[in-house]
């Protein structure tokens, strides 16, 4: 497609640059990344707003003459870092509207929706699964915004997470993308050009620290209550339904309370993990392989896996019990089940299916509340390695859509 550039003249002026795709080999190999040129022999062109990410609507394009010139005794002295920030009702204003992108600046307050402590360790495992980490982030006077942070971008949080020793304070991130994913929920996006910088990174970040520190981070930092940032709308499956068939549905977290009417038998309950990451483990010649982790020799663990059919005073439903939730449901692991029933039976080979054990069966019957994530195409469109996928079936209908994964309950 061409490569796009961001250029700023000696003024401090940003404009829009582009070299064709037959040309990048002629130009590219001889910028230098801190090197100032000059650039004779282009010409200009209206660009679509579609594509636009500065303000100026023309494009500076490199044509068959054009001329880049080092300039290594530059008089003019451009700075190190520049960046353009908006506010938090800027960014409103321009979302979904595919105009400029702009950078943002603020104080974390979430990681993957996890309070920020000295303690608090990346699962590096499952943020190169979903190919993404979610930061709740907060600006000087501004309110609490979700940032998706992804791909390589997500890979630079990591790294500079590790190496600065401790949660970060302030974060930094260049050319963000505002969208408005599921039902209203405003929310800021990394693009594969963004950059990611921490408290002492640039000038930018240095200055915002400063002002957390010492002077009004107190009075900022109270307004805010995780719980409230994280806090799962309440929705009836039939208001599940109605989300999941928007055009616009993103991720979401919902608590619906359902009766379960049913365990629903005759397949496997479970499924076998890798003990590290929790990824289906797959069977080797003679081991168990984990395709995530790379390992070609795991110690594989049971984790639940269970269908079950709900209802509510309206709609029917299947949810589907990943990991965790299912002990949360009934108080055992699976792992613990399946190891008591081939204890009890000896003689059945290690392909058997396990039946459905009395724990699960006993909560038939039992009105719960089940914290569920909608996963609707969440991420740019590109194959998911899951250790496993549930549906949400509206019975009435027979009608199927969306993703549900890892629905607690309590």
């Amino acid at each position: 497609m061409g490569l796009e550039m961001l250029l700023v003249d000696e003024q401090g002026t940003v404009i829009q640059g582009y070299i064709t795709p037959s040309r990048i080999e002629t130009y590219l190999p001889h910028m230098i990344a801190g090197s100032i040129y000059k650039l004779t022999n282009f010409y200009g062109s209206k660009n679509k707003t579609l594509y636009r990410v500065a303000d100026p609507d023309v494009t500076i394009s490199f044509s068959w003459n054009s001329v880049l010139s080092d300039l290594e005794n530059s008089p003019v002295p451009f700075p190190e870092d520049r960046f353009r920030f908006h506010s938090y009702a800027e960014f409103e204003a321009a979302c979904d509207l595919r105009g400029d992108l702009y950078d943002f600046i603020g104080h974390i307050k979430l990681v993957n929706e996890q309070t920020l402590s000295d303690g608090l360790v990346l699962d590096e495992v499952e943020i190169a699964s979903s190919r993404r980490i979610l930061v709740h982030v907060q600006t000087h006077d501004g309110p609490v915004m979700k940032l998706y942070i992804w791909d390589k971008a997500a890979t630079d949080f990591c790294e500079k997470y590790k190496a600065l020793g401790k949660p970060p304070t302030v974060i930094l991130v260049t050319t963000v993308n505002p969208k408005r994913f599921g039902a209203g929920v405003f929310s800021l996006s990394s693009l594969s050009s963004s950059r990611v910088f921490f408290d002492m990174d640039v000038q930018a970040t240095r200055e915002y620290l400063a002002w957390y520190v010492f002077e009004s981070n107190m009075d900022v930092a109270n307004r805010v209550n995780a719980e409230i940032v994280t806090k799962a709308e309440t929705a009836t499956i039939g208001e599940l339904f109605s989300y999941m068939n928007q055009k616009e549905a993103k991720v979401a977290w919902f608590e619906c309370t359902a009766t379960i009417d049913d365990v629903v038998r005759g397949s496997a309950w479970y499924y076998i993990a890798c003990g590290g990451c929790k990824t289906k483990a797959t069977k080797g010649p003679t081991t168990l392989m984990c395709k995530k982790c790379g390992k070609t020799d795991i110690v594989g663990c049971a984790e639940y896996l269970t269908k079950l059919t709900v209802y509510d005073k309206t709609d029917h439903a299947s949810f589907v019990l990943l990991g965790d939730a299912g002990r949360e449901l009934t108080g055992k692991k699976a792992s613990g089940l399946v190891e008591r029933y081939f204890e009890a039976n000896e003689n059945v080979g290690d392909d058997h299916v396990v039946p459905v054990p009395q724990a699960l069966l006993d909560t038939i019957g039992l009105t719960r509340t089940f914290v569920i994530k909608e996963n609707v195409d969440e991420e740019p469109a590109d194959e998911r390695d899951e250790a496993a996928d549930g549906t949400v079936k509206r019975s009435s209908d027979g009608v199927e859509s969306g993703e549900i994964k890892r629905a607690k309950c309590g």
